[in-house]
């Protein structure tokens, strides 16, 4: 890892983990007594695991660096993503069951919808007609 990623913590992660942190933390009632052995063995792991926490969190920052940089080297901006995600979408959409019959059934409609308004115009048109020639 670069020196310059050690520093780097995610802005979601808790910044300030410590042992100040451990000793502050009061005994729940409902949490079994422990040994003064047991809590100290618990307070050691907890520190651990929180190390663990912020060195993953700089590795994830490192990677999530390197994928931008990589992105950026290929041409893949953000506004290409953009457009190929909502292509996928849409494909995903036109293909889905429900998009189908609700395309057919519009379809339909607006075949009985033409031929209702044709009708009615040539009514209106014969209408138009008597009423000329008389």
């Amino acid at each position: 890892m670069e020196q310059a990623d050690q520093g780097a913590v995610r802005p979601d992660s808790i910044t300030e983990v410590g042992e100040d942190a451990v000793m502050s933390v009061a005994v729940s009632p409902s949490v079994p007594t422990l040994t003064e052995e047991e809590q100290e063995e618990l307070r050691d792991e907890l520190l651990r695991v929180e190390d663990e926490v912020v060195t993953l969190s700089q590795v994830l920052a490192a990677k999530e660096k390197q994928v931008a940089d990589i992105k950026r080297k290929l041409g893949i901006t953000p506004l290409n993503e953009l457009k190929q995600n909502i292509s996928k979408s849409w494909q995903e959409v036109t293909t889905s069951t429900a998009y189908k019959k609700t395309s057919e059934g519009l379809s339909v409609a607006g075949q009985k919808a033409t031929a209702a308004f044709t009708s009615m115009g040539s009514a209106i048109s014969r209408k138009f007609e008597d009423v000329r020639s008389r």
